[in-house]
């Protein structure tokens, strides 16, 4: 049985399907976060600007995720662009917003050093809190057609 089905022009949709969206812009999202981490880490940079150059790229990544999909489905690349937009925009800012903040808030997670364990611990900590506070949302916006809805025919 399909994990989502159409009612009134709006996809109706399972925890499973909320959790696979989520973990679809996880991955974007954790590929652009650490990178931006170490990068702001490794190069020394305030706290803010770790923080920012971990937001862009994130929003980078879980954007080029979702359009190399689309794009193999032979939509032109404006178009792409649009869908990405739609579909990733508030699941990566909520994600980003979360795992931020969890990452500031733990004591000394912002100026750990590559090489410590309450770097990655906190990251990887962040990612899940992210993970799991993001999937209720994206579970909302599916059912109201939003979101990753409005990738899902591209994937089929």
């Amino acid at each position: 049985m399909s994990s989502h089905s159409y009612v009134t022009g709006t996809m109706t949709a399972t925890w499973s399907t909320a959790m696979q969206a989520t973990l679809h812009c996880l991955t974007g999202c954790a590929i652009g976060e650490v990178l931006g981490m170490v990068i702001g880490t490794a190069l020394g940079l305030h706290n803010a600007a770790t923080v920012v150059i971990s937001i862009v790229l994130a929003f980078a990544f879980g954007y080029a995720l979702t359009m190399r999909g689309v794009l193999r489905a032979g939509v032109s690349l404006r178009s792409a662009l649009k869908v990405a937009l739609a579909a990733d925009t508030v699941s990566i800012a909520v994600m980003e917003i979360v795992d931020n903040f969890v990452i500031v808030a733990i004591p000394g997670a912002m100026d750990a050093g590559l090489t410590q364990a309450l770097f990655w611990l906190s990251l990887a900590g962040s990612l899940v809190v992210a993970f799991a506070l993001t999937t209720p949302v994206n579970k909302w916006m599916i059912s109201h057609g939003k979101g990753h809805a409005a990738v899902h025919h591209y994937h089929h």
